[in-house]
């Protein structure tokens, strides 16, 4: 994830490095307890921001409550949320992070 930003031109420092990295995991730990066989993640940045995008494609849902929302809150994202995928019933897990600080 983090190659992929310096592939992109973004230094980032350690933190920010530990963090964005942070994120991607709580957010692909909650997608696999959604008991599917697979999970997708994406990338996109603009203006110096990041969103981290996780996808379930599992109809059921892991019972995370706020409490992923909090944890991932918590590493400094500027955003975050969960929304059902209205193609295949999985659950989207997404958060926006800025990479300058």
């Amino acid at each position: 994830m983090t190659a992929k930003l310096g592939e992109w031109g973004y230094r980032l420092t350690e933190d920010r490095e530990a963090s964005i990295t942070a994120v991607t995991v709580l957010l692909a730990r909650a997608a696999l307890a959604d008991g599917g066989r697979r999970i997708s993640v994406h990338l996109a940045d603009q203006d110096h921001q990041v969103l981290i995008l996780v996808l379930s494609h599992q109809s059921g849902h892991s019972p995370e409550g706020e409490g992923l929302l909090r944890e991932v809150t918590a590493l400094g994202v500027v955003s975050c949320g969960t929304d059902t995928d209205q193609e295949d019933g999985g659950r989207r897990r997404w958060a926006l992070t800025d990479l300058d600080g």
